[in-house]
């Protein structure tokens, strides 16, 4: 399994945009383009319909070695074979998360601010997210943070922090430019047909 440290594209399966008959084939095509972590989001969905996704994807990020998080359900990890959790704010402590999936599991946690960054090191999560940094349609009820705060909620913490929000191929140079190290694409990667060349790109000229 490759290394979370050495991750620099996080790309999410997100329902909002990928009907779940195309899960498969859509992963493929991300993992084919180099993606580093690959999550399943699948917030209207069930958790049946969760596991069922979740046994398609599998196969495939194990094939590339590459690691498989569930959104929003640490029970479900195990039941799949994922490697681990994503959490926002308002689930599960991530505390009780590791209590449940024990210490090799990954667990993530999204943050929207320098507080919610500080307060991580507290619950000490493999990695966070931070953001949204651009107004998105995929969590319209967030406010933008911006991209003055990136260099610091980094050097604030010893895991990784993917950035999130808004980011696509026009506002990649200016994250890049506020020194951010990792990303996170959802939409713009999701609606993108020639994702595969994408990613590649992205990795080429931005996260090398």
């Amino acid at each position: 399994m490759s290394s979370l440290l050495q991750a620099r594209f996080y790309g999410i399966l997100d329902t909002q945009y990928v009907i779940p008959s195309k899960m498969g084939v859509i992963a493929d095509q991300l993992l084919r383009g180099g993606i580093d972590i690959l999550q399943l989001r699948a917030k209207d969905s069930s958790e049946e319909e969760i596991i069922m996704m979740g046994k398609q994807i599998l196969p495939l990020t194990q094939a590339a070695k590459v690691p498989f998080i569930i959104n929003d359900y640490p029970h479900i990890v195990p039941i799949v074979g994922a490697q681990g959790v994503h959490l926002g704010q308002e689930d599960l402590d991530v505390r009780e998360a590791r209590a449940m999936l024990g210490k090799e599991a990954l667990i993530g946690l999204s943050t929207h601010s320098l507080e919610q960054v500080e307060k991580s090191l507290e619950l000490q999560p493999d990695y966070i997210g931070f953001g949204p940094l651009f107004s998105t349609p995929t969590k319209p009820q967030y406010d933008p943070i911006g991209l003055q705060h990136i260099a610091r909620a980094q050097e604030r913490v010893s895991f990784p922090v993917f950035c999130i929000g808004g980011i696509t191929l026009a506002t990649l140079p200016q994250v890049v430019q506020a020194r951010a190290q990792r990303i996170v694409m959802v939409s713009a990667l999701l609606k993108d047909e020639n994702r595969v060349e994408l990613i590649s790109q992205i990795k080429q000229k931005f996260l090398t």
